[in-house]
């Protein structure tokens, strides 16, 4: 007899069973798969409910709202505010 074929295993007697029959071939699929869905589901969303125009007057608007915000009793707070934001060396000494 021959060494080699001593060696070699012995074929199997039992048939391969088919890919689909391995859970594991199922966890690889899946997670791909899980991604396609999800970006048709995000897709369809795009879609069906589409972003708000900006208007067409957005700077007059926004002008419209400074004027209405200026007009309010919030002028103590913004003077407040740029005060703090002043440099020490711009702000003058206190009234005697």
């Amino acid at each position: 007899m021959n060494a080699l074929a001593s060696k070699t295993p012995a074929p199997s007697a039992e048939p391969h069973a088919p890919w689909w029959k391995f859970p594991l071939v199922w966890m690889v699929i899946a997670g791909p798969a899980i991604v396609v869905v999800a970006g048709f589901a995000t897709l369809w969303l795009a879609i069906r409910t589409p972003d708000p125009v900006v208007s067409e007057d957005y700077y007059r608007q926004g002008i419209e709202i400074n004027k209405t915000l200026a007009d309010k009793k919030l002028l103590p707070a913004q003077t407040g505010r740029n005060h703090a934001a002043t440099p020490s060396d711009d702000v003058p000494l206190p009234k005697r």
